[in-house]
């Protein structure tokens, strides 16, 4: 996402028009229309004015990603019990839909096995809870598979 991409969301987030902004900058709204096209930028104090009138800090503007704050503030919201009502499978599935399929053709219960020892090994070497042993062991899948990644580019 550019940086006027980024002025518009946080500007829409905050519920401000463009005519809003501008008088509270004290520059026109034409100027406002511009940061948010990328025909112009704001300078830093005037990228400083608007960070604060938006609430959130400059290195936010400047990287604002709504859908990243979304699911951020989503996550912080939600509760054990709405946690147990969602189905993460179909949920991710619609994105990635071999979660909907592997099952048919994995051996499912032979890396469950595998998996569950390893989880075993995290919580008895560290004294884990089940499920911290296994939000580690996820993340070290997460680093393996970005760590794959990065080879192949």
């Amino acid at each position: 996402m550019n940086l006027g991409n980024h002025l518009f969301q946080a500007r829409k987030k905050r519920g401000l028009s463009q005519e809003e902004v501008a008088e509270k900058l004290g520059v026109s709204r034409q100027t406002i229309s511009k940061w948010e096209t990328d025909e112009t930028l704001p300078d830093i104090r005037q990228s400083k004015r608007l960070a604060l009138l938006y609430g959130v800090s400059l290195d936010e503007l400047i990287d604002f990603d709504l859908d990243v704050r979304e699911v951020e503030q989503a996550i912080e919201r939600s509760t054990p019990a709405l946690e147990e009502k969602i189905d993460w499978t179909k949920a991710w599935g619609k994105k990635y839909p071999i979660l909907l399929t592997y099952t048919r053709d994995v051996n499912v219960e032979n890396y469950a096995v595998r998996l569950g020892a390893m989880i075993g090994e995290l919580r008895a070497e560290y004294g884990y809870s089940e499920l911290d042993a296994f939000l580690v062991l996820k993340d070290i899948l997460a680093s393996v598979w970005k760590a794959g990644k990065k080879k192949k580019t």
